[in-house]
């Protein structure tokens, strides 16, 4: 890709904030800068939002609400439809300014765009099969109608890891559900967000449906949002700290409120595991992404008896990972998102290494500019490590052991979080015993990717409330409402 390309290509995205279908600047006339984690160069510069930005945003939704409330469901789902052939039409477009915002392999970037892009499809199709019931009480003295209704206008807060995917998961079923939104995407990569709300205004989304902030000052510009009595759904993905904030602030207006949060996901190995299949497994839920999501294997919990195995083939594998600017031809490991992600990565490995863990691969930063961090493989990882208990969030994988099931179980259970876990086993009994045992809301179970858009994607315990995707993602932007008709 060329840097003329690029240039382009960023040249065309929109650089202010998005309210009551017109872009404006922000009403300090501040801007925010918007870095490639492989250079640290600047790509943009884009309206940085007030306050008084944010409430103009909500204003602009609650306005609106009313008439896209009362659109018809086959309307919503078509315009859900056109964005998703809109988004398609220019795949490239965002996966090239994904990878310069992020940082992840084009290859990579690709994958989001036709994953992400499965929520606008999918829920363009959910907006017709909102239903309800009806039928007799039990007493015979009337009709009992149920019925579903659009929440109201949603704040939505995305995160930097994915800035597509965790858009559409958000907007599509708010959309489809007849709620307005005011979305507000990660200051590290908010081009995407950007682009997608120009896409989503020519698919034909009416003003004030859809608004973007851009800020630096997530907190000042959240709390007049959150605080309005007018705003009636608050989703989040994010830090299980800043969930923790958020749903203190949600609490006083009794907001309906989605949160997917940190997670900390155990990826298990049994004697009698297929190892070529997992070490593929391995690879894909700890590299994806190079390590920066939520659902990226944590703590590999490896049989005894196949752990030193286990450990040579993915180090092996690891070792020959090339490591780059996403846009490379080859490239499978790009930048971490900042400097800040590569000391936490790299702290990690060395209070593992000092209480007895061994680099078997990678272990450094890499020099030159931008916020590389070598793939890791860590051996031996021992109890008491930091490792085992904080989200890693960067390409290392840690290798602790086991000798039972019951150990295992134990092992991938003793986490405050419950997002998602893996396991590999030909046992198909055990499989089903690990399906009710292990305190997760995902499981892949001999496999290392999980997400798909007809699925419910969320966690059990401090990793979150709500589900977004499936049958289930709609659900989250309707209130159910009864009404008895008395026999006449």
């Amino acid at each position: 890709m060329t840097a003329v390309a690029e240039r382009a290509l960023l040249d065309s995205v929109p650089t202010g904030l998005y309210i009551a279908g017109e872009w404006t600047q922000a009403s300090s006339g501040a801007t925010l800068d918007v870095a490639d984690p492989s250079t640290g160069e600047v790509l943009a510069s884009i309206a940085d939002a007030t306050p008084d930005d944010a409430r103009r945003a909500l204003d602009a939704a609650v306005a609106a609400q009313g008439a896209w409330a009362a659109t018809a469901p086959r309307v919503r789902g078509e315009i859900l439809r056109k964005a998703f052939e809109l988004v398609r039409e220019r795949a490239e477009d965002f996966a090239l300014l994904m990878t310069l915002e992020m940082g992840k392999p084009l290859a990579e970037a690709r994958g989001e765009v036709a994953y992400g892009n499965e929520f606008l499809r999918w829920f363009s199709e959910e907006a017709v099969r909102i239903t309800g019931r009806f039928g007799p009480n039990p007493e015979g003295t009337g009709t009992m109608v149920v019925s579903q209704r659009p929440v109201g206008p949603s704040y939505l807060i995305t995160p930097w890891n994915f800035p597509l995917a965790m858009a559409t998961r958000k907007i599509a079923p708010a959309l489809a559900a007849g709620c307005t939104v005011v979305v507000k995407p990660a200051a590290l990569t908010p081009l995407t967000t950007l682009l997608l709300a120009s896409v989503l205004e020519e698919a034909g989304v009416p003003a004030g449906v859809v608004n973007v902030l851009t800020t630096s000052r997530s907190g000042a510009v959240s709390e007049p949002i959150i605080s309005d009595p007018r705003l009636r759904k608050l989703s989040f993905t994010g830090s299980t700290e800043v969930g923790r904030a958020l749903l203190k602030q949600a609490a006083d207006g009794v907001l309906r409120v989605s949160m997917e949060l940190g997670g900390n996901a155990p990826f298990l190995v049994f004697e009698d595991a297929d190892l070529d299949k997992a070490v593929e497994g391995a690879l894909m839920a700890k590299f994806r992404n190079i390590g920066q999501a939520c659902t990226a294997a944590n703590r590999f919990i490896v049989h005894a008896s196949v752990a030193d195995e286990f450990a040579r083939r993915v180090a092996e594998r690891v070792a020959g990972m090339k490591v780059g600017r996403g846009t490379e031809d080859g490239v499978t490991i790009g930048p971490l998102i900042d400097d800040r992600a590569v000391a936490t990565s790299l702290a990690l490995v060395d209070d593992a290494v000092a209480k007895g863990a061994t680099v078997a691969a990678g272990g450094k930063a890499v020099d030159g500019p931008g916020s590389f961090v070598e793939p890791t493989v860590l051996t031996g990882v021992q109890p008491g490590s930091e490792i085992l208990t904080t989200e890693i969030f960067g390409p290392v994988l840690a290798i602790a052991t086991f000798e039972t099931e019951e150990e295992a179980i134990a092992l991938a259970n003793a986490t405050e979080y419950g997002l998602v876990s893996y396991a590999f086993t030909q046992d198909l009994a055990r499989g089903h015993r690990l399906i009710d045992r292990l305190d997760t809301g995902m499981m892949g179970l001999n496999a290392g990717v999980v997400s798909n858009a007809a699925a419910p994607f969320g966690g059990v315990k401090q990793s979150g409330i709500g589900r977004e995707g499936g049958l289930e993602g709609i659900h989250e932007y309707l209130s159910t409402k009864y009404t008895l008709i008395p026999a006449g």
